[in-house]
């Protein structure tokens, strides 16, 4: 949930982990040359706890959602939900954003505000959702069904779900962040679809977002190396048309410049020694 132009972290104090080969610390290294902080294996519990908090919050509404249903309605579901839990609902009040959880139907790509508008029979809509547990935050969205979708509709959310499962298989040490975008890149251009490059996924976990910004396009090879500790969602935006996007009157609604459906999904994972670990599994 941020466009990577505008939303800049500050940088986060050192960890220590030792580096095999140079005896300085890979920790200190991240942090220094990308603003990384790399996460203990206590804090990416912590950020787990939170993570499956996210996911019975998704088990909870989904069988909510049907024809007929406000997008405020959801808000308020996942907000008295999260409170219930002893947690807190991160998109409220941040960056002045109005509500608790972002819904975004059809051509909304992102950062959607729950209001009056009804679910219809035929939409699909992308429920994205970030809660903190004990000081850690998660972050996860999915796109849904509501009624009998198109073959369009159809399209796109497949097409979406594995472009980021797809990603996931890149996530592991020895790899990049950017054989993470081309595997998303690859896989929507090759099937018509479009990247939309503006908005990002990121680091997370002690603050809502941190370094680094995970780009949904690049080249294999290129851009930071994966290593164990980092924490990181990746949540690729998929449009049916063109990448062009607009931002509405108010300041967060994105949606398609050209109108087509867009969809998305969002994992927060960790990488560890031999691949990673989805911290939000649905």
């Amino acid at each position: 949930m941020r466009n990577h132009r505008a939303l800049l972290t500050s940088l986060y104090s050192r960890q220590s982990r030792k580096h095999s080969s140079t005896g300085t610390s890979q920790s200190d290294s991240y942090q220094k040359r990308y603003g990384i902080r790399l996460k203990t294996e206590e804090q990416i519990r912590g950020i787990a706890l939170a993570g499956k908090l996210v996911q019975a919050t998704f088990a909870m509404l989904t069988p909510h959602l049907a024809p007929g249903m406000t997008t405020d309605a959801i808000n308020t579901l996942v907000h008295d939900f999260t409170l219930a839990h002893d947690a807190v609902p991160a998109p409220l009040g941040y960056r002045w954003f109005p509500k608790s959880v972002c819904v975004s139907i059809n051509d909304v790509i992102c950062h959607g505000i729950p209001g009056n508008r009804v679910l219809k029979a035929g939409d699909i809509v992308n429920i994205d959702i970030t809660t903190i547990k004990d000081g850690f935050y998660a972050d996860s969205n999915q796109t849904f069904f509501i009624g009998t979708p198109s073959p369009e509709a159809r399209k796109i959310v497949e097409i979406a779900r594995t472009c980021l499962d797809l990603a996931i298989d890149q996530a592991r040490p020895g790899k990049t962040l950017g054989d993470i975008g081309w595997a998303i890149q690859e896989h929507a251009e090759t099937n018509g679809c479009s990247v939309v490059r503006e908005m990002v996924g990121h680091g997370v976990g002690i603050a809502f977002h941190e370094p680094p910004d995970v780009f949904h396009f690049g080249r294999p090879k290129t851009g930071i190396p994966l290593v164990p500790g980092m924490v990181f969602t990746i949540e690729p935006m998929i449009n049916l048309g063109g990448r062009a996007i607009r931002i509405l009157e108010d300041g967060w609604t994105v949606v398609t410049r050209d109108g087509s459906l867009s969809a998305q999904f969002e994992q927060t994972l960790a990488i560890t020694a031999s691949g990673c670990e989805i911290l939000t599994p649905f």
